[in-house]
């Protein structure tokens, strides 16, 4: 049996909601093999109020030789990297591996207002990781930070951040307009035409890992051999599906439900070429 496979090299999240077990569960609902690199823990401290655990070089390191050299792998997507040693060794490792489709999603804050990526690690992203993208996937204050520039606000400005953007290497950029007013656009840029991707505005807090979930989607869909727009497509549809039907469990929000398109289907999703 032959099945297409697929690289997360991110943190680890206990609630499990995000990081390296959101990109799982989305890489098996999306029948892709996945196997992991965890570049740290992210745990809040009972007794500390340490929140991440940052894991070794040489350990991330094992981790992504391990998996590329028994395994294998159609795609790689890169989370959060926390440090600029970390964010330089991943480029040297994705470079020498020779895997053609790698999404980066640029994780900076998480849902629960973690910091997940140190400040002097930014030149580094947009210098060495990417422009090795096939694409990048920043939310809106992701796109804000990259660029130095004033928050977004409209679906015009998420347009004008990605041509800027893509000045960085990429190939494709996704930004990302969870953050809107109105449906839930996202623009995808291909360094032409805009792919302008609207899907109803869901009324939940509960959305946990969406990010992560979205782009190992995207990494999913490029591993089974789609072209970019059409990857980008399922993944809004996976997201959406996993929004509407999402998870509220003790404390805190909620996560995403990764069963819920494989389950309830999404048909609200469109897409309109500019």
């Amino acid at each position: 049996m032959s099945i297409h496979r697929a690289l997360s090299i991110a943190g680890s999240a206990a609630r499990g909601g995000a990081g390296i077990q959101a990109d799982l569960k989305t890489f098996q609902e999306l029948d892709v093999f996945g196997m992991s690199a965890i570049t740290a823990i992210v745990a809040n401290h009972p007794r500390t109020d340490q929140g991440i655990f940052p894991l070794p070089v040489d350990a991330i390191e094992a981790q992504v030789y391990t998996a590329l050299r028994d395994i294998g792998a159609d795609a790689i997507k890169v989370g959060m990297l926390f440090t600029e040693e970390n964010i330089g060794s991943v480029a040297s490792w994705i470079e020498e591996s020779g895997v053609s489709s790698v999404v980066v999603d640029p994780v900076m804050i998480g849902k629960m207002g973690s910091p997940l990526l140190k400040d002097e690690a930014i030149i580094a992203l947009k210098e060495k990781l990417l422009p090795l993208a096939t694409v990048i996937t920043p939310n809106m204050p992701e796109a804000a930070r990259l660029l130095e520039t004033d928050e977004l606000k409209t679906v015009e400005d998420l347009k004008e951040s990605a041509k800027a953007l893509a000045d960085l290497g990429p190939k494709y950029v996704l930004v990302k307009g969870g953050r809107l007013e109105g449906p839930a656009t996202d623009v995808l840029y291909d360094g032409e035409k805009f792919y302008v991707l609207d899907a109803p505005r869901i009324d939940t807090i509960h959305t946990n890992g969406a990010g992560c979930s979205y782009s190992a989607a995207i990494a999913a869909e490029l591993a089974k051999g789609k072209a970019v727009p059409e990857a980008v497509e399922e993944a809004k549809k996976f997201i959406t599906a996993a929004i509407r039907h999402s998870i509220q469990f003790k404390r805190g929000v909620g996560p995403t439900y990764h069963a819920a398109y494989h389950k309830y289907g999404e048909e609200g999703v469109k897409v309109t070429v500019e």
